[in-house]
């Protein structure tokens, strides 16, 4: 049986952990303890000595395909992006939210909706501590749930998280042990498509603590960034700004840098691969596939959120909450526009899995070379 060390051969040393955080969680959870997180978001023995060996964190490690059929089956995956039962582009209603969110808000809108309906005790997010750092946090108020939105470049945060790693990635996963801790049992959680993926793992092994995960809301994702000093200067370089005109930053199909004057400086992303994480070139899902409802703002217009969704769950709260708190986009002038956002993602999800694929291939003829 494989286990943690083999994670480390097989998944660090080659560079392809996502710091999702799945296996810390699972063996704090189960009071193991023998894992964690370090300062650097890599998974580490705490202490050798507790670990049992049960070969649990290896399994539902998103880069190792021992789980892939049983995950796929969980959530009824199919080709070539996942289950797909329909498409909207929406935003939120009330104003604020749309302020303090990201295209539209319309993530934020859904977990005030559940949250107010008394559906969930709280969801599981990222909060903004830094102008390019977001930690994980158990949001269990309207407050704070309201608060962890968007991304916004506010230069008065701390910036002490992990040195001058300063990142667009949070290891959310992780908030699953405050879950437990709190005793609750109805949560939401948002994150990237490789930690949903390794929740959904979890789920098919059945172990704690994915059962207080209810609703599932996933994130399109081009990859990580990371926004070190160095990455800092040359944005700087290939945009034309100073980081001190910055107001917020997002990503669709460019990096946005939205400036205090109202200017967009618009950066292509193929332009960033210096910023990305290495493991990141290796992942090849885009769009979030095993969550309930996946979100993102390609293919839609700017401040408008465009919504996969997957599962008759994500359907029906995505049902409940139209009218109340989300609009769709008016498609009278075309009404084919749903259908045309998700092409673009389709798009976009096609072209991850090709670049994933021939790293896959290159690093097999590397890994054989070495040999």
């Amino acid at each position: 049986m494989k286990t943690f060390f083999n994670l480390i051969q097989e998944v660090q040393k080659p560079g392809l952990c996502h710091h999702c955080g799945g296996c810390v969680t699972f063996c704090t959870a189960i009071n193991y303890g023998a894992l964690e997180l370090g300062e650097d978001g890599k998974p580490r023995y705490r202490d050798i000595e507790k670990c049992i060996e049960c070969g649990l964190c290896y399994s539902i490690c998103p880069e190792i395909g021992e789980l892939d059929e049983e995950t796929k089956r969980q959530v009824a995956w199919s080709a070539p992006m996942g289950r797909i039962l329909g498409a909207t582009v929406a935003r939120a209603v009330d104003p604020e939210v749309r302020s303090r969110g990201t295209d539209g808000g319309v993530v934020t809108a859904l977990l005030l909706h559940l949250f107010d309906l008394g559906r969930i005790d709280g969801a599981i997010v990222t909060r903004q501590v830094g102008p390019f750092q977001r930690q994980p946090w158990l949001a269990t108020s309207r407050e704070e749930i309201l608060d962890a939105a968007g991304f916004h470049f506010e230069t008065s945060h701390g910036m002490s998280l992990f040195s001058e790693a300063y990142s667009t990635y949070s290891p959310s996963i992780v908030e699953l042990e405050d879950v437990a801790r709190q005793h609750l049992n109805r949560v939401a959680f948002v994150g990237t498509p490789c930690q949903i993926n390794s929740l959904r793992r979890m789920e098919v092994l059945g172990i704690v603590p994915s059962g207080t995960i209810k609703f599932h809301l996933g994130l399109f994702c081009t990859g990580n960034f990371h926004f070190g000093p160095e990455q800092r200067r040359r944005l700087e370089q290939l945009g034309g700004f100073a980081w001190d005109q910055v107001r917020k930053v997002n990503v669709k199909e460019e990096l946005l840098i939205h400036l205090t004057d109202g200017e967009v400086r618009r950066i292509p992303l193929d332009q960033l691969e210096f910023m990305k994480r290495y493991a990141c070139h290796y992942c090849d899902d885009y769009a979030a596939e095993f969550a309930d409802l996946s979100f993102g703002g390609i293919g839609a217009p700017e401040g408008w959120t465009t919504v996969i969704v997957r599962s008759p769950l994500g359907r029906a709260i995505l049902a409940d909450a139209k009218g109340a708190d989300l609009e769709s986009f008016n498609y009278q002038d075309n009404p084919h526009f749903a259908s045309q956002a998700l092409e673009t993602v389709l798009e976009w999800s096609e072209k991850k899995k090709h670049r994933a694929r021939d790293k896959h291939k290159e690093l097999e003829v590397n890994v054989q070379v070495k040999g």
